[in-house]
């Protein structure tokens, strides 16, 4: 997270903070609109956002990162082809249905770009589009060009805040990070609240700067930036077929240190990745899981993914309960998979800094106890009862903290590290998730 760990007591104290943060740098226009139209496969009224990102003028410089997923949506398919031209003007994105899969999607895709680079003076080629929602459904195409005149004539170039806004599904609240390296800026902006396990970058994430940095050093920034960020999140293990990240420099301020941009860009990217997370479906408490002197990085990260997807443990925070049998449980179970040769004698883990395991045995007692539900508590989100329905649902729109369940995990047999962020897993996630479509 950031240095100063932020709180709010309301939704408008958060969303004046987040207009703090949202003024776009040189060179860039943001525009949305809203319509009402029929989904084909479930035809009942439905909204969706469409959300334009355009530059001044294209640039060569611009970058990209996309899912692993084997089935990737046709945004990302025609993503991955726009890596290779010469340069890019906009951005156009939609929510409510990510084109995964969908007959066609592929041609539907290239012609919402072409009529989006008509109305702009672009060639095709340079628009890169991006689409989330649900999975299988084919998008609206004719709605969608008929309401793209309507996002061109909203472009401004104030905030980024309406774009923020415009490309959420189910978060609960937009997310918007930034920094300032002298004359120039960099401001980012994120979705994503289920099924995230990002093999790459996450979700829908876009970047954009006014500091001029060449394609191929920002393509290898990103990349770097990426992966100790976004790759390092998890809120369900699942790895969406939609995720994207970009980053686009209009080149309009001289960069004087490379170092700094990466930096402060990879700071941006932690703070966003973090805010997914406390942002994601049902999460009431933030798990951070630091691992230390372990054999190897990939260890490190491994384990904490595994400790941060562990369902049994996930469900114990939810319900402020510390049951470190399952952290134990946890951290054995992935070792014996998938690291059988680590030695774990040293161990040492604790939670919320109190020592609960080492020298392969458990460390607790009554004051203990007492003192991680505290800790558990002090990083709860916010609280929950069912209605008469049995229907759980989130109670707030805002992050009211930053605070965490820390978790260190001291392997005591190598010097690699990493930190991995995750959520608990509640009632409303079930919820949530059970009627997502309908």
């Amino acid at each position: 997270m950031s240095s100063t760990a932020l709180t709010f007591s309301s939704c408008a104290e958060h969303r004046a903070w987040l207009a703090t943060q949202a003024a776009l740098p040189r060179g860039f226009r943001v525009g949305t609109t809203r319509f009402d139209f029929m989904p084909k496969e479930a035809p009942k009224p439905a909204k969706m956002t469409l959300t334009l990102i355009a530059l001044d003028q294209p640039t060569p410089d611009f970058a990209a990162m996309f899912t692993k997923n084997a089935f990737p949506g046709a945004p990302v398919i025609v993503g991955r082809q726009r890596l290779g031209e010469p340069v890019l003007g906009a951005i156009i994105i939609n929510n409510k249905i990510s084109n995964v899969c969908a007959p066609g999607g592929v041609e539907t895709s290239e012609r919402v770009c072409v009529e989006t680079a008509r109305l702009l003076g672009l060639p095709a080629t340079a628009v890169l589009p991006s689409s989330t929602g649900v999975i299988g459904w084919g998008l609206p195409a004719e709605d969608i060009v008929a309401h793209l005149p309507q996002a061109a004539a909203a472009l401004s170039a104030g905030s980024i805040l309406p774009a923020a806004e415009g490309i959420v599904t189910t978060d609960l609240y937009p997310k918007v990070r930034s920094a300032q390296l002298g004359a120039g800026r960099i401001v980012g902006i994120a979705k994503g609240a289920g099924m995230i396990e990002p093999n790459m970058a996450t979700m829908l994430v876009y970047l954009l700067t006014d500091l001029a940095v060449p394609r191929d050093t920002l393509r290898a920034v990103l990349k770097r930036a990426v992966d100790v960020s976004f790759n390092r999140i998890s809120v369900d293990s699942d790895t969406s077929t939609s995720d994207t990240v970009a980053l686009v420099s209009s080149s309009q301020v001289p960069c004087d240190d490379l170092a700094a941009f990466e930096a402060a860009l990879t700071q941006v990217c932690r703070d966003l990745a973090e805010d997914v997370v406390r942002n994601g479906e049902g999460v009431r408490h933030v798990i951070r899981v630091q691992v230390k002197q372990a054999a190897t990085p990939a260890l490190a990260i491994a384990l904490g993914k595994a400790i941060v997807n562990a369902p049994l443990f996930k469900c114990a925070v939810a319900g402020n309960d510390p049951n470190v049998g399952r952290l134990v449980q946890a951290i054995g179970k992935h070792v014996g998979a998938h690291a059988p040769d680590t030695d774990l004698s040293q161990l040492r883990a604790s939670i919320g800094g109190i020592e609960i395991f080492a020298g392969g045995a458990f460390r607790l007692n009554p004051e203990k106890e007492t003192a991680l539900v505290a800790h558990f508590k002090h990083a709860e989100l916010y609280t929950s009862q069912p209605t008469a329905e049995g229907i759980f649902s989130a109670t707030v729109d805002y992050p009211p903290h930053e605070r965490c369940v820390e978790i260190e995990v001291d392997l005591g047999s190598g010097s690699a590290g990493a930190t991995v962020f995750g959520g608990d897993l509640t009632h409303e996630y079930v919820s949530e998730n059970a009627d997502y479509r309908s």
